[in-house]
């Protein structure tokens, strides 16, 4: 059977845009890994009322509803009756689930108030889905030919409840599996990449190929379904093979976290270590390569040369050059690539200056305007690139197509 399942977040935190709902994120993925179509997700506020009528439209259009926020020990926490109403359940008091509940108060050496036992209130008859990171157990039963699962909204337990309590008894249900792999590309805008492959992604059925847009780079999602994992799989890497003969060096990595990683884990298996001289992008490079664990076997580090004169005193970028060619030029950004890749002993030093905006900018120089040039000690590679957009997405772009320039030269 081909199940459809609609997601329901529950939380008037969501609804005023206090919180991002990125629950709903982790739970259409899990179902995606299943094989379990996700249709609708719904978002409502702490209310009775208005959370009962969206169950009434689900339990019409859906065969798996699931539930994220309101098992907390709170009045306005109310998903549990309320669900259990829609479908005619009473609540029972689950001693076991009361007994952790206390517990975990004990070892905190704190004392439980009263309203925590609401917490261990479960429909009659359902499977408890055992909360090891938090207080509120979730839940799960069939009624009404609907298979309803209830999970806690705070993501450090609603992403492990989805994972190791709701995936296992979902998967006695799905007749498909499901196994996507992404491919990563920098350097080509989504509606490049869709002409490149819509010839034969228009034609495909299963397995798909599907490109979404993210910022600085575009992924391809190819899924195949079949009744196992390594039938699945096996749809999968033809076309694979195939997107890469079509793209290419733009393509940085399958399964990848990020260009980030790529470049890092390259410069491992090399053997090689990298410095940076940063001015338009603060050391946001810095911080993309050291938020990954293990930074340190390769990057040595930073100089972040706002000034010209740091420019000149740590990286040794002449003075006259500076007076020719400015400091957002392509002279500069090789000077400052050479000059940290000396300074700090690497082997690969990379350069970045730039005009992030919103001022400073010229005919000549538009913000937006950004050179990045990187060496090895043989060849130094200079780009110039031109976002055209807000600050942020220069700086971000700027680094992150400097990462990739680091990528080219480590695959040449």
């Amino acid at each position: 059977m081909n199940y459809c399942a609609e997601i329901i977040a529950v939380g008037t935190e969501i609804l005023l845009g206090d919180i991002v709902n990125t629950d709903a994120q982790t739970v259409a993925r899990a179902l995606s890994e299943l094989g379990i179509n996700v249709y609708y997700n719904t978002v409502v506020g702490d209310n009775p009322e208005r959370l009962r009528a969206a169950v009434e439209i689900a339990k019409d259009r859906a065969d798996i509803i699931i539930t994220t926020g309101g098992l907390g020990p709170t009045f306005d926490d109310l998903t549990k009756q309320t669900l259990a109403e829609c479908f005619g359940k009473k609540l029972v008091l689950n001693e076991r689930e009361l007994q952790k509940i206390k517990g975990y108060f004990e070892k905190l050496g704190r004392t439980m108030t009263k309203n925590n036992e609401q917490q261990a209130y479960l429909p009659e008859d359902c499977t408890v889905l055992e909360n090891d990171w938090g207080t509120a157990p979730g839940c799960a039963f069939f009624a009404e030919n609907t298979h309803v699962l209830m999970l806690p909204g705070p993501p450090r337990e609603c992403v492990p409840m989805m994972r190791e309590r709701a995936m296992p008894y979902l998967k006695k249900l799905s007749d498909a599996c499901l196994v996507s792999h992404e491919i990563k590309i920098f350097g080509m805008g989504e509606s490049s990449v869709e002409d490149k492959i819509r010839h034969i992604a228009e034609k495909m059925t299963n397995p798909t190929l599907a490109p979404y847009a993210k910022e600085g780079e575009t992924l391809l999602r190819v899924t195949g379904r079949a009744g196992d994992e390594s039938a699945a799989d096996a749809l999968t890497r033809p076309v694979i093979d195939q997107v890469y003969e079509i793209l290419g060096d733009c393509i940085y990595g399958t399964d990848v976290p990020s260009l980030a990683f790529v470049v890092l884990e390259t410069l491992k298996k090399q053997g090689k270590t990298i410095a940076t001289a940063e001015s338009c992008t603060g050391g946001l490079l810095s911080k993309m390569l050291t938020d990954l664990p293990g930074a340190s076997d390769a990057f040595l580090g930073g100089i972040c040369a706002y000034q010209n004169e740091i420019k000149e005193k740590l990286l040794y970028v002449p003075h006259e050059l500076l007076e020719k060619h400015g400091a957002v030029s392509e002279e500069c950004a090789a000077a400052m690539a050479e000059g940290v890749r000396k300074a700090l002993g690497a082997d690969i030093g990379v350069g970045i200056t730039g005009i992030a905006g919103p001022g400073g900018g010229s005919e000549e120089k538009p913000v937006g305007t950004v050179y990045i040039a990187v060496s090895d000690g043989v060849e130094t590679r200079v780009k110039k690139v031109l976002h055209q957009r807000d600050r942020g997405t220069v700086r971000n772009m700027s680094a992150l197509t400097a990462l990739d320039q680091v990528r080219r030269i480590l695959e040449k």
